[in-house]
């Protein structure tokens, strides 16, 4: 049989990998402590589950419009305004069965063959998949370390020709839990308006911040005509496998994605969207909560990776990921992940997930147990024992 060769272009997302060989293993009767995936350990508050039970006996079990309920999402509208401090209405508002259609739909109207896009390296990877998947050509913008892995201004300037199109931002970030500055972004989008550039920015971590501030880059004068703000329910009130997303955007791109909507998957389930809009308007409590454990967690996983030979780990400041340097244990990443996960039960993810310049580093997601972080940084120590023990 004959397969489209655009499939050949098509990359993946390590985490779910991982996830199944870890499930694989604790068939087998391993214990796996996950910190690979990125899927917050508590439930969806019960006021947001309460809505949608009450959405399906209510009726909201037909069709919607493709971009969404208008009622919803002028609530995300008004969401985006009031934090954002800009100005949209329900007309820039597409909801999407969790964000990564966002990703894929904006792309697909955006780029054509041959355009250049910009995108953070170590990154979420399907950016690098999906602008590849279009015959695009994929630019990597680097991450370092010792830039607290915000992007550099200066080298992203370099890296734009005549054919970039698109430059995707991600603050906070994944993998790394870096932050860009209200300097930063300014700089971005003076650069942007200059050279007639879209920004993808994606925000699903905005809510999950810690010693600094959140900023969008869609309150630069000029910048909300050519941003799309990537939004969604999974992170800020642990709502992974409800599959939430949202994009704010130009009305006429909105209107394209919206249409490739319509192609793709018709529309968003209708009780989940009445369960996206009680969660916005709800109480918030919960979500805090939730932010004020990953910080101690935070503080845990970062402290305890610290005093391990071999690793090093900066603060991530938002997220909820720590993303050390292992170079000095003289293994690469993919390697360690494997042997970590294999020998001592501890499922991670190899640097090199996220791109070619994630090598050196792995990833841990901290959306355990403390308990759990204590287990696997024990284990982790252990790991690196063997490792002298048998050099």
């Amino acid at each position: 049989m004959r397969y489209a060769e655009r499939m050949k272009r098509l990359g993946t997302e390590t985490a779910f990998e991982v996830l199944a060989r870890a499930r694989a293993l604790e068939k087998k009767g391993k214990k796996v402590i996950h910190l690979e995936i990125g899927d917050p350990d508590f439930d969806t508050p019960k006021y947001i589950s309460e809505a949608a039970i009450k959405a399906i006996r209510d009726g909201y079990t037909h069709y919607n419009p493709s971009a969404g309920y208008p009622e919803v999402r002028e609530v995300i509208s008004q969401y985006i305004n009031s934090s954002r401090g800009i100005k949209t209405s329900a007309e820039n508002v597409v909801i999407t069965p969790g964000g990564k259609p966002i990703i894929f739909f904006c792309i697909l109207a955006l780029v054509d063959e041959g355009d250049e896009v910009i995108y953070p390296n170590p990154g979420f990877p399907i950016y690098e998949s999906v602008i590849e998947f279009v015959n695009a050509k994929a630019v990597p913008m680097k991450l370092r370390e010792e830039n607290d892995f915000r992007l550099d201004v200066k080298e992203l300037k370099s890296l734009v020709t005549p054919k970039t199109k698109l430059i995707i931002i991600n603050s906070p970030q994944n993998p790394t839990g870096g932050v860009l500055t209200r300097e930063d972004l300014e700089e971005i989008a003076r650069l942007a308006i200059e050279r007639d550039i879209w920004i993808l920015s994606d925000e699903i971590y905005s809510r999950i911040i810690y010693e600094t501030k959140f900023e969008s880059i869609s309150q630069f004068p000029g910048m909300l005509d050519r941003t799309i703000i990537l939004d969604g329910m999974s992170k800020t009130y642990a709502m992974t496998g409800w599959r939430l997303g949202y994009g704010v955007m130009e009305e006429k791109l909105a209107k394209y994605v919206a249409q490739l909507g319509t192609n793709a998957h018709s529309c968003t389930a209708s009780f989940a969207q009445i369960a996206l809009s009680a969660a916005i308007t709800g109480p918030q409590e919960e979500s805090h909560k939730m932010v004020a454990e990953f910080k101690k967690r935070r503080d845990v996983i970062v402290d305890g990776l610290n005093k391990i030979d071999g690793f090093s780990c900066k603060k991530p400041l938002g997220a909820f990921y720590a993303f050390p340097n292992i170079t000095a244990t003289g293994w690469k990443s993919k390697p360690f992940a494997e042997y970590l996960l294999d020998e001592f039960g501890v499922a991670a993810l190899s640097g090199t997930a996220f791109g070619h310049f994630g090598e050196g580093y792995l990833r841990f997601s901290y959306a355990n147990s403390i308990e759990n972080i204590k287990i696997a940084l024990s284990q982790i120590e252990s790991a690196v024992a063997k490792i002298k023990q048998n050099a």
